[in-house]
């Protein structure tokens, strides 16, 4: 069995959200979890998350690298 793939963020910046968008017919919200700078959160793509929105200033680590997301300026 295989482990579903994860990603790794870190908040650059405080008020960083990280959002759960559902799999299937219609994409919704489903999680919502806001992290202060410094803080890092391990997040799991499952049979219920297909998608993850990163708002905010972050580091973003997965197995294809690591991306920066932008705050607002």
């Amino acid at each position: 069995m295989t482990q579903p793939d994860f990603i790794i963020i870190k908040a650059k910046e405080d008020g960083v959200n990280v959002i759960g968008l559902t799999r299937g017919n219609d994409t919704k919200f489903h999680h919502t979890e806001k992290l202060d700078k410094g803080e890092v959160m391990i997040a799991q793509f499952t049979e219920h998350t297909s998608a993850m929105k990163i708002r905010g200033k972050a580091e973003i680590h997965s197995s294809h690298g690591v991306v920066s997301s932008e705050g607002k300026e």
